[in-house]
C-alpha cells in the first residue's frame, strides 16, 4: 500500500509517496506560491499514484480539530493569501481517500517519535528553529493538539537579554521566542544570514540564551524524555553545547540533568521528519 504525505512550509512544500514502513518511493518539492497554484500542482502529483490516505503537515496556525466544520482551514497566517483556505476540503473534494491534517511541527515531532531520535522514548518535544519557531509535544504516542486552537510554543514569551536592544521580528508579539531567535531575527539584527555568521561567537551565545529559555520551559512543563532541536538555524551545531550550558545555568540544579547531552539532541531524520510523520499519520489513521 502507498500513502501520500505533504509538508507544507511557508517557503516550500514537499510531497512524497511512501509505503506503510515509511520508505519513500517518490518525492518532489515546489515553492509555496498562491493556494491555487500550489494545491493544484500537489494534486497532479498525487493523482499519479494509487494512495490509500494522505497525511498533511501544514504551516499554521491551522484548524486541526477533526470534529470542526472548519477542519483544515488556515487561520491567521502571515501568508495573507492562505488565510481561510481550507486545505482539507480542497483535497477531500478531489481525492476520495482519508485525509489527516496537523501542524507541520507536530508532524515533525511524530516523525522523530516513531522513526527518529525519540523512537525509544515515551515522550518528546521537537522544536524547529528556522524561518519561524514551532514545537510539538508527544506523550505515549499522542500529540498535544490543544482544544479550540493548537499550541503555539514558538510564540512563548521569554526574557530579553539585558544587552540585547533588538525590538523583535514577530509581527504579532515582537519579543516572543520567534521574534528574538528565529532566522529573520538574525538577519534583522546583523544584516546577514546565520550561515554567514558561523564564526561570530557572540551571535550564537545570544541565540543559545534564548533557545535555552524555551528548552528550560519544556523541561519544567512537560518533563520529556527527549528534546529534539532541528531546523535551519540548528545547522549551526555549536548551538547544542551552548544550549546545554545555558540550560544548566538557568535551572541552577533544580532538575537532575546528568544526561543532558542525551536529553537535548539533534534530529536523526535530517529534514525528513515532517514527511515521515505525515506518512505515519496517514498509514495509521491518526491526526
Amino acid at each position: 500500500m502507498l500513502f501520500g504525505a505533504i509538508e507544507a512550509g511557508g517557503t516550500k512544500c514537499i510531497c512524497a509517496v511512501a509505503d506503510e514502513e515509511g520508505v519513500i518511493q517518490e518525492q518532489f518539492s515546489l515553492p509555496t506560491a498562491s493556494p491555487e497554484i500550489t494545491l493544484d500542482q500537489i494534486l497532479v502529483f498525487f493523482k499519479k499514484h494509487p494512495i490509500e490516505a494522505i497525511g498533511i503537515g501544514m504551516f499554521g496556525p491551522v484548524n486541526i480539530d477533526a470534529s470542526s466544520p472548519d477542519y483544515g482551514q488556515v487561520l491567521a497566517s502571515p501568508k495573507k493569501d492562505w488565510q481561510q483556505v481550507n486545505v482539507y476540503q480542497y483535497f477531500k473534494d478531489r481525492i476520495q481517500v482519508p485525509i489527516y491534517i496537523n501542524t507541520d511541527v507536530n508532524m515533525a515531532a511524530i516523525g522523530e517519535y516513531y522513526y527518529g531520535a525519540a523512537r525509544d522514548a515515551e515522550s518528546c518535544v521537537y522544536m524547529t528553529v528556522g524561518t519561524g519557531i514551532g514545537a510539538g509535544f508527544i506523550l505515549n504516542g499522542k500529540c498535544l493538539n490543544g482544544t479550540s486552537y493548537h499550541p503555539e510554543m514558538g510564540h512563548m514569551f521569554i526574557k530579553p537579554h539585558p544587552k540585547d536592544f533588538f525590538r523583535g521580528s514577530c509581527s504579532y508579539h515582537e519579543q516572543c521566542l520567534e521574534g528574538l531567535a528565529a532566522g529573520p531575527s538574525l538577519f534583522q539584527r546583523y544584516g546577514k544570514k546565520g550561515a554567514e555568521l558561523a564564526e561570530n561567537k557572540a551571535v550564537w551565545n545570544l541565540e543559545a540564551y534564548y533557545l535555552a529559555q524555551a528548552v528550560s520551559n519544556f523541561l519544567l512543563l512537560f518533563s520529556p524524555e527527549k528534546i529534539i532541536l532541528g531546523g535551519g538555524v540548528m545547522k549551526q551545531t555549536q548551538l547544542y553545547g551552548l544550549i546545554h550550558s545555558e540550560v544548566e545555568k538557568m535551572l541552577n540544579g533544580y532538575l537532575p540533568l546528568d544526561n543532558i547531552k542525551e536529553l537535548i539532541v539533534p534530529p536523526l531524520l535530517g529534514d525528513q521528519q515532517a514527511i515521515k510523520g505525515a506518512v505515519w499519520s496517514a498509514s495509521n489513521n491518526v491526526w
